[in-house]
């Protein structure tokens, strides 16, 4: 998944304070690094359908990932995928993120995956949100759209919702259809205050093939 920037987009809607602070709860039990996070190192190993490849990584933030491998298209997805990685854990308050934008609710309180939050911004983005949990987030960048379903999550040391498994479905925008599937598992270790990365797994599903992909950081360092 290509890296994205969210920008509130100007509407009438009136902002919903209910829908504010739900997301707001949500946002808070979501774990991140902590805000003085300098970054670490780690070895590196990459599996892709049974062909092993090694090296380091080293990562300040999501924009500072710097990947060490011998084969340079498989670096270049190595960086892209760490730097989601640290896009997601990176520390940042809501009111950086999705506090900019407008935010309305649906109250569909039966849905098994909880109520909707939509938060007008140019990705038309939409999550859901159940027990002070994100368990859906939706949206739309140029030619992709695409629903991440969270699936588990693990409890932080700081008592905050890490996830540890989630699949994304892609859809063309234009007609509707399915066009990827991946998964994703994910392992974490502490270091200090912050839950790093020590294993990646992606099975992805695209044009009647299936691929499997993992990322194994060891021997972590911190910056």
């Amino acid at each position: 998944m290509e890296m994205y920037q969210k920008q509130p987009t100007a509407t009438d809607v009136k902002d919903d304070p209910e829908a504010r602070e739900l997301l707001r709860q949500a946002f808070e039990r979501t774990a991140r690094w902590p805000a003085d996070f300098k970054g670490f190192t780690a070895d590196l190993t990459i599996n892709v359908d049974g062909k092993e490849t090694g090296g380091t990584v080293t990562v300040k933030s999501a924009q500072d990932v710097v990947v060490s491998l011998p084969d340079p298209e498989l670096q270049k997805w190595a960086t892209n995928t760490i730097g989601m990685i640290a896009v997601h854990r990176g520390p940042r308050t809501f009111d950086q993120s999705d506090g900019k934008s407008v935010l309305t609710l649906e109250h569909d309180d039966a849905h098994p995956m909880g109520k909707t939050v939509h938060i007008h911004d140019n990705l038309k983005s939409h999550y859901r949100i159940k027990d002070n949990r994100l368990t859906q987030i939706n949206r739309t960048m140029g030619q992709m759209k695409f629903t991440i379903n969270v699936e588990d999550s693990m409890i932080t040391q700081d008592n905050k919702y890490l996830t540890t498994r989630y699949t994304v479905y892609y859809f063309n925008p234009q007609d509707g259809k399915l066009t990827n599937v991946e998964s994703f598992s994910d392992a974490h270790v502490r270091l200090g205050q912050a839950d790093l990365p020590t294993s990646r797994r992606i099975i992805s599903a695209d044009n009647g093939h299936v691929s499997v992909k993992t990322l194994t950081f060891s021997n972590h360092r911190s910056l």
